[in-house]
């Protein structure tokens, strides 16, 4: 028998909004978070926009000692940290004075303190390694987000950072499922985060696959599944869920979001048309069929999807491999849905974001719109119905939404979300 597993906690630092409060209201009303970025002009970047999280000094005092905010430059850390956190106490859990055996972290991440490294270089070059610092190792080793979450919370179960490009944050919550299904944990603090900044996405820049006509209008520069889409916006940000066995869950009479009743993650091999950057079609509706079959679902079951969807010229395709392994298309394909369009994408940070918001549709029974939108892509409209793709938040109470990513080295996740009932 497998175990029913539940989320009971949530946390988000989104460009659009930090807290769950602020980010369920932004994206109920369209509220985009992508903004132009100076630095990026500065830099001559073609793409001169970007989604941000605001960060403020009072709110980093929050979560982190006068001693840690020294010489403290990890953008990826501290928006994992205050994700994290938010999630934890949002779950009704403590902070333990002794290590909690039956709770973990599972907690992605693509880079850490890149600008910390830059700082580092700088110094060592300079002849100054000694004035490093004491916290230099922490900020830059990629395990540095589940490193901090773990002492800030007291966690005793598994304790790691998944990288997987932009699937990062899909696997890491089904790798918690995992771990719980297998009776090793009773909860585990799943998640994603990715640094801010130029050394992140200057790459992105140089591979001509951002918006350059966009920047003197910021919010319609990200537009998935639209006509006039031009490239993905770069983000940051994190995202965070308590996964937690149903049963611990109702023995401290949890808040409960949502159930996770399974999924997939597979790779395409960089075979049959899948390359490092590209997908393979056939692993993409693979890795969606099977996430279905370990569900225990049928496809026509899932009332909406929450893409990948990256406004590049892949959005066609995906809809198109989820009309296959769906075996649905017309107007009877799910409703579907981009948070891209309000954020951007947010690399290795995306997929832990948009379960949040898969699982804040689900439990307030909404689904938010496609902004940018208007003029759907004539591929996708010969597809699917154009009425599939809302341009404006409806109140419609979905029971199953299927969240999927897809990443760099042809790598795909897709979890099953469904409203709880007991």
């Amino acid at each position: 028998m497998k175990k029913r597993i539940v989320i009971t906690g949530l946390g988000v630092a989104a460009p659009n909004g930090v807290g769950i409060p602020a980010f369920s209201e932004a994206i109920k009303n369209g509220v985009s978070g992508i903004r132009h970025n100076s630095q990026l002009e500065e830099l001559q970047f073609s793409c001169q926009i970007s989604g941000q999280p605001q960060i403020s000094d009072e709110l980093k005092a929050q979560y982190f000692t006068e001693l840690e905010l020294r010489g403290f430059n990890s953008t990826g850390i501290l928006y994992g940290v205050i994700a994290g956190m938010e999630a934890w106490t949002n779950a009704g859990l403590p902070l333990n004075e002794n290590p909690d055996w039956d709770s973990g972290a599972i907690f992605g991440s693509g880079t850490s303190g890149i600008d910390k490294f830059r700082e580092s270089i700088y110094k060592i070059d300079e002849l100054q390694t000694r004035r490093l610092g004491s916290t230099v190792v922490a900020q830059t080793m990629n395990s540095g987000v589940s490193a901090y979450l773990g002492g800030k919370i007291g966690l005793g179960n598994q304790l790691t950072t998944n990288s997987s490009a932009c699937t990062t944050g899909t696997e890491a919550i089904l790798m918690a499922y995992d771990r719980i299904q297998s009776g090793q944990a009773k909860r585990i603090l799943a998640g994603s985060t990715s640094d801010s900044g130029p050394y992140i996405w200057a790459g992105f820049d140089a591979l001509r696959v951002c918006p350059s006509k966009y920047n003197k209008n910021p919010e319609e520069g990200s537009r998935p599944m639209s006509a006039s889409a031009a490239g993905f916006v770069p983000g940051s940000g994190a995202g965070a869920v308590v996964v937690e066995d149903l049963e611990s869950a109702l023995a401290r009479n949890a808040l409960i979001y949502a159930e996770i009743l399974g999924g997939n993650v597979n790779s395409g091999g960089q075979r049959n048309g899948g390359s490092m950057t590209a997908p393979n079609s056939t692993a993409v509706q693979k890795c969606i069929e099977n996430a279905i079959v370990n569900s225990g679902i049928n496809s026509n079951d899932i009332d909406a999807i929450n893409g990948h969807l990256t406004a590049t010229t892949k959005d066609s395709l995906e809809i198109e491999n989820w009309t296959k392994a769906l075996e649905r298309s017309g107007i009877d394909f799910p409703y579907t849905n981009s948070l891209k369009s309000l954020t951007g994408h947010c690399l290795s940070a995306s997929g832990s974001i948009e379960s949040v918001a898969a699982v804040l549709q689900i439990y307030e029974g909404f689904l938010f719109g496609n902004k940018n939108c208007a003029d759907l892509h004539p591929e996708i409209a010969a597809l699917i119905d154009p009425s599939k793709v809302l341009l404006k938040t409806t109140y419609n109470n979905p029971k199953i939404i299927a969240k999927a990513s897809f990443g760099f080295g042809d790598v795909n996740a897709c979890v099953i979300f469904k409203k709880f009932e007991n």
